[in-house]
């Protein structure tokens, strides 16, 4: 069964490491802050100028002018700092995050991702994403494994107009998580109940599958 959107922000969050800058992207990295395991200290950067981001904010806890890079409400933690987008990106490009969560429209087996525009269709710009790939060295990418048509988003080659080339190493899909080297994907872990079968039928690109593939757990 795939996953939902909260686990896969769950699993992606196993990734996280105490002391670590992380900047989470629009959609599904956003859950991620939800996520954080107890006890570990994990800053949250958000491009629009706030260090610090906390959990989602309940009815009592919201602030209408705190909000993330997506127009989210936020709420900031103890010891969260505010500041210019200017500075902002001067800690993505000058390689000061540790950890970046996007989402994608297409990644390909040469670690190229595709996220910002589809031609014909709104295009609302490419916001922080371009600069996020380009200073960070440590990306997961959060993506459904397919579209609604059943089309493949895991490509020997994009064929979206391409936000970074090369920067990918790892993906996150709502059916697997899968690794790029040399040229391939290699699959690392499947969704509970999700065959290896059907991953092989829903990827494009070329997909290296070990003799055994863990399925993930969740709490």
């Amino acid at each position: 069964m795939a996953l939902t959107r909260e686990q896969m922000a769950q699993r992606v969050a196993r990734e996280m490491q105490d002391g670590y800058y992380v900047n989470l992207g629009i959609g599904i990295p956003t859950l991620v802050a939800n996520y954080i395991p107890d006890g570990m200290e994990v800053m949250l950067q958000s491009e629009n100028g706030l260090l610090g981001m906390g959990p989602f904010p309940t009815e009592e806890t919201i602030d209408a002018d705190m909000i993330n890079a997506g127009k989210q409400t936020v709420t900031a933690r103890i010891g969260a700092s505010i500041f210019s987008s200017a500075e902002s990106f001067a800690m993505i490009r000058g390689g000061h995050v540790d950890l970046t969560v996007l989402g994608a429209f297409e990644v390909d087996v040469q670690g190229n991702i595709a996220s910002w525009m589809i031609p014909g269709k709104l295009v609302k710009g490419m916001g922080g994403a371009m600069d996020l790939v380009a200073g960070a060295e440590n990306i997961i990418v959060i993506m459904t494994h397919a579209s609604k048509d059943g089309e493949s988003k895991l490509l020997s080659q994009c064929s979206l107009p391409l936000t970074g080339a090369n920067c990918i190493k790892r993906v996150l899909t709502d059916l697997a998580y899968l690794e790029i080297e040399n040229g391939a994907f290699v699959l690392k872990e499947r969704a509970p109940g999700v065959s290896v079968e059907e991953i092989v039928s829903k990827t494009a690109g070329k997909l290296i599958v070990p003799d055994h593939v863990p399925e993930m757990h969740f709490q």
